[in-house]
């Protein structure tokens, strides 16, 4: 056995230590249901930070991001903004959810729907949504974290076993001690993807000599013929280097491939439409509802996700992704001489999901315990999320569907029981995918974020607007479901040639479509089934809202500044302005024009990350739109709102 693989044994037998001491402990403290299911509502705020941030980002962040990087160039990078869309979404519904559920004792999104709407299809939808986004979700993580074990450990652990024996784990602690082992445990997970992303980085910068030859070598590269994307049309720039125009309107509607790459500006603002999902998938719901007060919110949004792994992606994982080009990872600059070194294998076309280990494993000879601990940090983005879907869809499949159809009086003990066989359930069905059907993984792979960007709506009826009615908002979510499905990979499939439109029609993002046919949907139908009874309901909630959440009539003046800096952000950070950003800093293709000494598109990056980390600020501090409320929250249950509701 070698010193590197007996170094990763050691690193993650004491990483699984750590995850089951608080799986037992979670499970000492969970003396009711409210305790297992959402904490006991009292998570101290540095644990939700962390927490928070280390669920919003996955090991898809720690492995997949550096290599689509690397495939796509700089016109994917954009997808880093994901550090500000997500908690965006965050920013929005977080605080508001969270008075809604200390208020009435809410412990799933699914109850605090049904009881706005007085109806139980929005429930059912909303644990739909639930499933759909967790199973295909965990099932990748699952997948992935085998696959890095078979190639760190040299092909000793098999990727199945591997699969198999982390899932084990996770389940063990997550089925014990419910949503409070999971939090404690993602701490750690957050500082190990943080730590992990940045020394990956840093051995990127080592191995191309620094920023400053990196920069130089990308240059060479942009004047290079015969990469993956070719050249954007119109300006002739090298794809990996700018994204190819505002959008892209194909004969086919999505069946031919773009000309110059896929991430122009609308796909770049609708795969971010996309990632705002994260926060307003049911999971992250009953994270609002585990918290004591508000607190976190603002500094988990603004500082741990936005500025602290905005940092890591913006310098280091672009770093990773682009630096392989010249570390022996591109066969068209390796046959054009132009590669610094061959530390890293050739990836070819589909390969680029092993780029993050093939960096890991440059360090195997000279700093092999090295290896080990980078390991355990992406094991641990990648269970970071896993962890939190698994414990949150385990606590809604047994409060809003056995609770609430078969055993309304059930226990605490009994929901307990209940909730950890849930856990095995939907463990058990991500892996049954992840093992047996990888297709089938990866279709439903791209249907999990999409969907949760679907409950904008009924969350922002809740928060926002009472003329949404039931009806309205209830088929229109599932109108989105479907539009979903019928332009992702899995409505390809399953009805081929019958429909006429590919992936992403006109590159725009599922996500998009899902949202466009909702709102077509769930308008008319609003303003056609209004009710003085229902709206006097649903505006009860909203008074409530207004009371203890809306802004001070001393910043009642900032709201236009707020709605500026949004959509101005949106439209030229991540939208159709953000073409301007190709050369705005210097043409692509000639070093000498770079202003910063990197290309144009990189600068306007970290230029609107900074801008973004701003917007942030000014929304949920100065806007007061994650801060704590200005009046106290009375409760109208004692514990998780088995009690009745007024």
């Amino acid at each position: 056995m070698s010193a590197k693989v007996t170094w990763l044994i050691v690193f993650v037998l004491l990483y699984w230590a750590y995850c089951i001491f608080w799986g037992i402990r979670g499970a000492q403290m969970a003396k009711t249901a409210s305790d297992y299911f959402i904490s006991g509502r009292k998570l101290p705020m540095w644990v939700f930070v962390l927490a928070a941030t280390a669920t919003s980002f996955s090991g898809w962040t720690f492995m997949g991001h550096p290599g689509l990087i690397y495939r796509d160039g700089f016109q994917y990078a954009y997808a880093s903004f994901y550090v500000i869309t997500i908690p965006f979404t965050g920013v929005m519904f977080l605080k508001r959810q969270w008075i809604l559920g200390k208020r009435f004792g809410y412990v799933t999104p699914g109850e605090m729907l049904a009881d706005y709407f007085k109806g139980d299809m929005v429930r059912i939808l909303t644990v739909v949504v639930a499933l759909c986004f967790s199973i295909p979700y965990l099932g990748l993580q699952l997948a992935a974290s085998g696959k890095l074990f078979n190639v760190l450990s040299d092909g000793m652990w098999g990727v199945t076993t591997g699969t198999w024996v982390l899932a084990g784990i996770v389940a063990l602690y997550v089925g014990l001690g419910g949503l409070r082992s999971v939090a404690y445990v993602d701490t750690l997970q957050c500082v190990l993807l943080w730590f992990g992303i940045v020394a990956i980085g840093f051995i990127a910068y080592d191995l191309v000599g620094g920023w400053a030859a990196l920069n130089q070598q990308l240059a060479e590269v942009a004047n290079l013929e015969g990469t993956r994307w070719g050249r954007t049309p119109g300006d002739g720039y090298s794809a990996y280097f700018a994204i190819p125009g505002v959008i892209q309107f194909t004969a086919g509607l999505g069946k031919e491939t773009p000309v110059g790459g896929l991430w122009t500006g609308v796909m770049v603002l609708t795969y971010m439409f996309a990632l705002m999902g994260i926060h307003s998938s049911p999971a992250f719901s009953m994270w609002a509802f585990s918290n004591k007060d508000p607190e976190p919110f603002a500094p988990q949004q603004v500082w741990a996700s936005s500025f602290g792994i905005g940092f890591a992606l913006f310098l280091f994982t672009a770093a990773q992704g682009m630096g392989a080009h010249i570390l022996g990872a591109d066969e068209v600059v390796n046959a054009a001489g132009l590669n610094l070194s061959n530390v890293i294998p050739e990836l070819g076309k589909s390969g680029q999901g092993n780029l993050v280990p093939h960096l890991i494993n440059t360090m195997g000879d000279t700093a092999p315990w090295f290896v080990g601990l980078l390991a355990v940090c992406a094991l641990a983005a990648m269970q970071s999320t896993g962890a939190a879907y698994m414990s949150t869809c385990a606590s809604m499949l047994t409060r809003d569907i056995y609770k609430k159809f078969f055993s309304p009086k059930m226990t605490h003990a009994e929901q307990k029981f209940v909730g950890r066989i849930c856990v095995v359930v939907v463990v058990g069905a991500a892996l049954l995918v992840a093992t047996f059907s990888k297709d089938a993984l990866v279709l439903l792979g791209g249907l999990a974020v999409a969907f949760g960007f679907q409950m904008w709506v009924p969350l922002a009826a809740v928060c926002y607007f009472p003329w949404l009615t039931r009806q309205g908002v209830s088929w229109g979510l599932l109108t989105g479901i479907i539009a979903v499905i019928m332009t992702e990979s899995i409505g390809q499939n399953l009805f081929g040639d019958s429909i006429p439109w590919g992936r992403w029609p006109w590159t725009m993002h599922s996500a998009f479509w899902g949202m466009f046919f909702q709102l077509l949907v769930c308008l008319p139908i609003s303003a056609m089934t209004q009710n003085s009874r229902d709206r006097a309901h649903r505006q009860k909630y909203h008074d409530f809202l207004s009371d203890h959440a809306g802004l001070p009539a001393s910043k009642q003046s900032l709201k236009p500044a707020a709605w500026i800096i949004t959509i101005a952000w949106l439209f030229f950070g991540i939208g159709p302005g953000a073409v301007i950003g190709n050369d705005i800093f210097g043409s692509p293709n000639d070093i000498s024009t770079w202003t910063f000494g990197i290309p144009s598109i990189w600068a306007w990056h970290i230029l609107f990350w900074i801008l973004g980390v701003g917007m942030m600020w000014f929304l949920a501090y100065k806007m007061e739109m994650s801060t704590l409320p200005r009046k106290s929250v009375s409760a109208l249950v004692d514990d998780i709102g088995d009690t009745a509701r007024s």
